[in-house]
């Protein structure tokens, strides 16, 4: 599968809704995975996310920008088309992560707890939009991405926006289904000082989506059998920036 990746200064996102004919032509098929799935792990709770239907990317006054239009469906409805193979290939889960970073140059992932849909799964903390990213309630109400960064981060390691510096524009993964729309969250703290933060935070949630950080300094460092693809592609690049910086000219 071809992963292509962009960078962009801008994401413009609308909230369209409308019926998916998968949804609908499937849902016994869509409901009996769900059983399944609950019986299995029945912490996972069925509410509305959005996927996108429409994207593209555009140059305004000097700058890109990616406009994209996202629609609601149940959180079953999206699992069922990504374990049945993505059977409708005009939708994609587009998604906004926080590639955190540390003070001395440290990436730093998420392992997903087993009670999770992506257990033992290793990438930044993200997460398919929902209604809460939608401002407002009516058709073309704008979907909040960059909010999106901040509440998962928070969400899932306890680091709030007051204390990590996001980076401008988006660097935009393009995995075959997924969109993955990084953006850069500083911290001003060294790895280790993160990392032992963030485990107690996770220590005192029985309920916690993670179960620890992993640090990424290095293309040593990365676990292609347990990241995503789209999160390999995003590291090899940002890794190889910081290895090989561009050199001043002259």
């Amino acid at each position: 599968m071809n992963v292509r990746v962009e960078t962009v200064d801008i994401i413009e996102s609308t909230y369209v809704p409308r019926e998916w004919a998968f949804a609908v032509e499937r849902k016994a098929e869509i409901d009996a995975h769900w059983a399944k799935l609950i019986a299995q792990k029945p912490l996972l709770y069925d509410g509305r996310v959005l996927l996108l239907d429409h994207f593209e990317i555009t140059e305004r006054r000097g700058q890109r920008v990616l406009t994209t239009r996202h629609f609601p469906t149940n959180y079953r409805d999206f699992l069922a088309w990504r374990d049945f193979g993505f059977p409708d290939p005009t939708v994609r889960n587009c998604f906004a992560a926080a590639a955190l970073a540390s003070r001395d140059d440290v990436f730093l992932l998420g392992e997903m707890a087993p009670h999770t849909a992506n257990a033992g799964k290793i990438y930044f903390p993200a997460g398919t939009p929902d209604l809460g990213d939608v401002l407002g309630d009516q058709a073309g109400a704008r979907v909040d991405l960059a909010g999106s960064v901040l509440r998962e981060l928070t969400e899932e390691t306890g680091i709030t926006a007051e204390q990590v510096q996001c980076e401008a524009g988006w660097t935009v993964v393009f995995d075959g289904p997924r969109v993955g729309c990084m953006k850069i969250a500083r911290s001003p703290l060294d790895a280790a000082t993160i990392i032992a933060q963030v485990d107690a935070f996770l220590r005192s949630d029985a309920q916690a989506e993670l179960v620890r950080l992993h640090g990424v300094r290095r293309a040593s460092n990365l676990r292609p059998e347990v990241m995503p693809s789209f999160v390999v592609a995003y590291l090899d690049l940002m890794l190889s920036r910081m290895n090989d910086p561009v050199q001043p000219a002259g």
